[in-house]
């Protein structure tokens, strides 16, 4: 995993997870919801949970990077 790799928003619907479910697990989390809407959140600190959802959000978000950085 790239250390500057930023998990976004649409690689929670690209997990097909909904955001009913993100929100309260954020906060669980003690993660900021809006801030991540607003600008993403670096893989490291979702990984660091261990859960097993939040590194499927993380796979799609290496496949954007990677499709992206093809696409450039």
């Amino acid at each position: 995993m790239s250390e500057t790799l930023i998990v976004r928003a649409e690689d929670i619907r690209a997990a097909r997870l909904c955001f009913q479910g993100a929100r309260p697990w954020f906060r669980r989390h003690g993660l900021d919801w809006q801030a991540f809407l607003a600008e993403g959140l670096h893989a490291e600190v979702l990984a660091a949970t261990g859960d097993a959802l939040a590194l499927r959000v993380i796979a799609e978000a290496e496949k954007r990077a990677a499709r992206t950085e093809i696409e450039a």
